[in-house]
């Protein structure tokens, strides 16, 4: 075990050391000037994000992944129906409504709509497409034609969104969709369909197990379009306060209990139900309920103590340094967003988990390096391209129609596995991290660019700008990983013609010693 936990915090300081790095560093140049006390703090928050990811992901191999493959095979193989797609609606409603990501995004959005309706909206289109999901693994449906049905309807709605005046909601509606699929909610719902997709068997079992968290995160987008459809009225936005607190001890004391009383519900009503079903269906041997037990206590502890960090340190280091980049030159603001944006992504705890899956699943066929990489180059680009949005002030749909369009394209092009990898890693990648320092830094720079306007216009700009930046961290790695699947067909392609050419070549060579 210690080893185990040991071999989790080097990944984890791997994976954290990148952006840290480069906060501390920038700060050695004129673009920006963080206090010494900001850096401190911003120092022992990365140390705490790397013992928090380490912690989560040993918990994750040990409890949630296992959870989440004995409910869905335990279930299947009662080869009772209603009694699966109802479980898997409840626990895709539970495990949304608390989840860590959403909560972080609904506090930052929390002036301009009612935090428990949106929760309670995106928790059941979670719900809802969890089970859409699993009946597509049932019935070994294609992941692609219901992407591209499940797209064009939800651009059909946006369209009603415009129509209703509300075309500066849609961004949130795509956030929604981003922030869903989170540290709680990834290794579950992964390990789900893996269950499902094993049990039911079929010579495409491994393609089958992937593309829920990919329906999973169209369903909260859906489910919050319709919200901007009624909504009637102007949509004001506040911005939050990111500041530092002058007493950090006292405002370390109060996220800590905040965020043990979010993670405590969260966690205790997933194993309260998960106990449940065990003792109903599943009947586990104590063995493996005691592993389980372990990895719960340690997704805990890493839960708390990553959320703890990012809130301390993190969220206001990330609106100051946008801030204070806005004030620069605007070439700057778009190749700090794309550097940022190639390591952030390696932070996120649920990638990992992610990543570690795709290379068991296809035994090696896809490595973890090479969807880290993809992942790493979408969301730099992603950032990269909001940043220019933020800059020039146009609407999100101009990225995202003609985003989706390619990505649903491609899908037609590339193997499924893919496309099927491809989609849930978009979901993945715009975890806590993206929300609480991403989106902050991008707050913040809206905020340097346009405060020369009135107070009303400005904070109008950055409803329109900022948001948004999930949804883009969200669809960019939809095309890297496909593109990825489309070079292996391309090598493929390019091999069987250089065998097919020897072949012919020493048949010739045959022919002409015979004669």
């Amino acid at each position: 075990m210690n080893k185990q936990l040991l071999d989790k915090i080097k990944e984890a300081l791997i994976s954290v050391l990148p952006i840290s790095l480069i906060v501390i560093l920038i700060n050695f140049t004129p673009l920006v000037n963080f206090s010494g006390r900001e850096i401190i703090i911003f120092s022992i928050s990365s140390f705490l994000l790397i013992i928090g990811i380490g912690l989560f992901n040993l918990g994750s191999d040990l409890a949630m992944t296992p959870i989440g493959e004995h409910i869905g095979q335990g279930l299947t193989k009662t080869k009772n129906l209603i009694v699966l797609l109802s479980v898997c609606f409840a626990l895709g409603l539970l495990i949304t409504i608390v989840e860590p990501d959403l909560s972080v995004l609904s506090h930052q959005v929390s002036k301009f709509i009612d935090s428990t309706l949106l929760i309670l909206m995106v928790g059941f289109g979670v719900a809802v497409f969890l089970v859409l999901g699993v009946l597509k693994i049932i019935f070994k449906k294609q992941l692609a034609s219901l992407l591209m049905f499940l797209y064009m309807l939800l651009f059909a709605l946006a369209s009603l969104v415009i129509l209703n005046g509300n075309e500066k909601f849609l961004a949130l509606a795509f956030d929604s969709g981003g922030v869903t699929t989170g540290p709680i909610t990834v290794p579950f719902i992964m390990a789900l369909g893996v269950g499902i997709a094993t049990t039911i068997g079929g010579k495409r079992s491994s393609e089958n197990s992937f593309g829920l968290i990919a329906l999973c995160s169209i369903g909260p987008i859906i489910a919050v379009t319709i919200i901007g459809i009624y909504l009637k009225g102007d949509i004001n936005c506040i911005i939050p306060d990111y500041k530092i607190s002058d007493n950090i001890i006292v405002s370390f004391f109060n996220t800590f209990l905040s965020v043990t009383k979010e993670v405590t519900v969260a966690l205790s009503l997933v194993v309260l139900f998960f106990f449940v079903i065990n003792f109903i269906f599943l009947k586990l041997p104590k063995l493996k309920i005691k592993q389980i037990v372990f990895g719960v206590l340690f997704t805990y502890l890493g839960l708390i103590i990553f959320l703890t960090a990012v809130n301390i340190g993190f969220m206001p280091i990330g609106y100051k340094l946008g801030n204070e980049l806005g004030n620069t030159y605007e070439f700057i603001i778009v190749l700090f967003g794309f550097i940022i944006g190639l390591v952030v992504v390696l932070a996120e705890p649920a990638v990992h988990v992610l990543i570690k899956q795709v290379e068991e699943i296809t035994d090696g066929g896809v490595t973890k390096r090479e969807v880290l990489l993809c992942l790493s180059i979408g969301v730099g680009i992603s950032i990269c391209l909001s940043m220019i949005r933020i800059i020039f002030d146009f609407s999100i749909l101009y990225y995202l129609i003609p985003g989706y369009f390619i990505s649903l394209g491609l899908s037609f092009f590339v193997p499924r596995m893919y496309t099927a990898i491809a989609f849930d890693s978009g979901g993945v990648a715009s975890g806590p991290l993206t929300s609480s320092f991403i989106l902050p830094m991008a707050i913040g720079t809206s905020m340097a660019l346009y405060q020369y306007l009135p107070a009303f216009e400005a904070a109008d700009k950055v409803l329109n700008n900022s948001y948004g930046i999930i949804a883009m961290v969200a669809m960019t790695p939809l095309i890297t990983i496909q593109l990825l699947g489309f070079k292996s067909i391309m090598e493929r392609r390019v091999r069987e013609k250089i065998a097919m050419k020897r072949i012919l070549h020493e048949d010739d060579d045959q022919i002409i010693e015979f004669m």
